[in-house]
Parts: structure tokens; C-alpha cells; sequence
């Protein structure tokens, strides 16, 4: 059967400045002013309608404010937002609330006042310090407001802060990845999301794409790079994030990959919810474009679906193959509700392959399953 798991709202805030050749987010280019007040009305609508809809009860395990570019925002907004959330749930004190913000130093300058709001940890999104690299990105920030950004998450009031840096972009040599990561190890980040530039379709890169690194010198700045990390104190505990000890890694992230639920509130965002009485698990999707989720009706769900049991063991291990940290199949059966039986063909087909290794009941990718997780992944569909 399956077993209740801890609950996370992710809440999304669509506008950017303007949007970023790579981004297949759903995020749209600022026209005008923000209705601050407007949009959050309708996220706490969205919310009492998902609250009210699978009869929510549990406290909150971790918010995080994405998007888009929730920086945006102002403070007392994201402090009237999390006053409204606040009250719908019973209290957490160990709560962790993550807003993602831009470099910019406009955006910067506010990061005080996220904290006094009640943010605890902030993600700080430089993608590079290279300004030349910045420009082709589409970032409009340089290296200098990338690094006063860090500087001002790291003694603004706030737990934790995360840098999001890209590596394999367009024309990077080997050391150039590497300086980049030297300079975001230096600005002391308590945690770290290093990872590759990925083409995907829909986005302005796609039509146009850059020249990226051959495999060769992506797989050395990998490898390097994490030898780089460890040596600087960060442990790898997913396939792209890194912490300076357990107490900082990303409690919200973690949720997501051990199959954990979460409300998903705001334009496009998604949720998915267990529930144990039925036996079944929910996903939901809100309505996309802006204009059509602040209409009057203020109906903001878009599509509800159920999980079939065929589809859990791939979206399980889809999510949990991301961390490096063993799973049972008792987590499976209470993640999925099915019989560990449904996957013992595929765990054993994965061992073989060297793919997957297994010590008294815990089952672990392997460093060749991390290389090739989509090889992995594809036994289980």
C-alpha cells in the first residue's frame, strides 16, 4: 500500500526580464508592471482549491518560490505571500523556503529583505562569471554583479544559499569551465547546482544552436570539475548538486527525488499528490499563460490525472535514480504501492549491466549507471 510522504509547495512566478535563449521554463518576458497584489490573490485561490480538492491536512516539509524570476517580486510581496501560505498549514519551525533571484543588482539589494519575509535560503542563478558567456546566454547580468549577488546571499540573514552555474557552453575550453567553478567554490556557497547546458526543443537555442564542446572535453570538465568540488569540501549527493555537509542540502530537491508530494501553485506549475485511502496518486497541472490563470473565474487547474501503475516504477526511478543515496525496495513498494516483484527482472537485468549495484537490500546506481542514467532509466519504461 502506499504510504503517505512528506508535502512541498512549489509556487511559480512566470516573469523575467526577458527570456533566455536555453530556458524551456515556463516564463514569460516582463510588458508591464507586475499586479503584485493581483497574482498573489489568485495563488493563495489556486492553493485553498488544492487544499480543499485532496482534503490536505499534513504541514508543509519546504516552499520554493521558482520561476521566472520570483526576484522580481518585492519583499513585503513575497512576505504577504508567505503570510497567506503560512496560515493555511500548521506550523513548521524547521521549514525550508527557497527563492530563486536573479544576479541583477537591483535584485540583489533586496535579498535582505527576502530574509526579514521569511526566506531562509536563497538560489542564486549566475550561470556563469564569464560576461562574454553571460551575453550569449541571454543573462542581463555581468560577472561583477554575479559575484556582489553571492556576496550579499552570504550575509544577508538567510541559512543557506545555492549558486547555479552552467558548464559545457558554447566554445568552453576545459580551463575556462574549470575558472568558473574556482570562482563560484571561492564565494563560499553552502550548496552548489553544477551542471551541463542542455539543448531542448522550444527554446531559441534550439532553432539556433550554439556550438557546444565536443563529448571529450565535456566528460573532462566533469570529471575535473568534480574532483575540483570534493577537494573544496562538497559532497555530491545528486546528479548535479552539492552541498558542504548534509544540513545543507536542498530538503526541497530531495522531496522531489525520493517521490515525496508537493502542490504546485502559480502559472504552468505542476503537483503531484498521493492519496492512501484511494490508492492512488494525482498529478496536476495549472493553467499556463498569465493572462488566462488571473481571469475572473480564477479557475487555475488545467489538467488532473491519475498515475496508472504501470507508469510508477519508470516515474519512480525517473526521480530517485537521481540521488546517490541507497534505496530499498521497501521504498519502492511504499512509494508506488506496487510489489517489489514488478521490478526484480529490471534491477537484476541493470546489475548485470553493471548499471545498478546491490548491498543487503539497498540498491545503488553504480559510477557507470551515473554516466549513462538514461540507459538505466530506459529498463524500467
Amino acid at each position: 500500500m502506499l504510504t503517505l510522504p512528506p508535502l512541498s509547495l512549489y509556487i511559480h512566478i512566470p516573469w523575467c526580464v526577458q527570456k533566455c535563449p536555453y530556458c524551456d521554463f515556463n516564463s514569460h518576458a516582463l510588458k508591464s508592471d507586475i499586479d503584485e497584489q493581483k497574482y498573489i490573490e489568485h495563488l493563495l485561490s489556486d492553493l485553498d482549491s488544492d487544499i480543499a480538492r485532496f482534503g490536505i491536512t499534513r504541514a508543509l516539509h519546504s516552499i520554493f518560490i521558482g520561476g521566472g524570476t520570483p526576484s522580481l517580486f518585492s519583499a513585503p510581496a513575497i512576505k504577504l505571500l508567505l503570510d497567506g501560505v503560512k496560515q493555511r498549514f500548521a506550523d513548521n519551525p524547521e521549514i525550508e523556503i527557497t527563492l530563486e533571484a536573479n544576479p541583477g543588482t537591483v535584485e540583489a539589494d533586496k535579498f535582505k529583505g527576502f530574509s526579514d519575509a521569511g526566506v531562509n535560503r536563497l538560489s542564486v542563478g549566475v550561470q556563469s562569471f564569464a560576461s562574454d558567456k553571460l551575453i550569449k546566454l541571454g543573462r542581463i547580468h555581468d560577472s561583477e554583479q554575479a559575484i556582489r549577488a553571492a556576496e550579499i546571499a552570504n550575509s544577508c540573514g538567510v541559512k543557506s544559499f545555492n549558486l547555479d552555474l552552467m558548464h559545457g557552453l558554447e566554445n568552453q575550453t576545459i580551463e575556462h569551465a574549470l575558472d568558473d567553478l574556482r570562482q563560484a567554490i571561492a564565494l563560499k556557497p553552502k550548496h552548489l547546482s553544477w551542471y551541463q547546458l542542455t539543448i531542448e526543443p522550444n527554446t531559441a537555442f534550439h532553432s539556433k544552436p550554439p556550438k557546444l564542446p565536443q563529448d571529450d572535453t565535456l566528460w573532462a570538465i566533469q570529471e575535473q570539475g568534480f574532483e575540483l568540488l570534493a577537494q573544496a569540501g562538497y559532497q555530491q549527493y545528486e546528479v548535479s548538486a552539492f552541498s558542504q555537509s548534509e544540513e545543507f542540502q536542498s530538503k526541497h530537491n530531495i522531496n522531489y527525488w525520493q517521490n515525496g508530494d508537493y502542490l504546485g501553485i502559480g502559472c504552468g506549475a505542476h503537483g503531484k499528490i498521493t492519496s492512501v485511502d484511494e490508492n492512488k496518486i494525482y498529478r496536476t497541472v495549472k493553467v499556463k499563460h498569465p493572462k488566462g490563470y488571473m481571469d475572473t473565474e480564477r479557475v487555475h487547474l488545467d489538467h488532473l490525472t491519475q498515475v496508472s501503475e504501470a507508469e510508477r516504477p519508470f516515474e519512480y526511478m525517473m526521480n530517485r535514480l537521481r540521488l546517490f543515496k541507497p534505496f530499498s525496495l521497501q521504498d519502492f513498494e511504499r512509494s508506488t504501492g506496487l510489489s517489489a516483484a514488478h521490478i526484480h527482472q529490471q534491477l537484476r537485468t541493470a546489475q548485470n549491466k553493471q548499471l545498478l549495484s546491490e548491498q543487503q537490500g539497498q540498491w545503488q546506481t553504480t559510477l557507470l549507471g551515473r554516466r549513462y542514467l538514461n540507459d538505466l532509466l530506459e529498463l524500467f519504461i
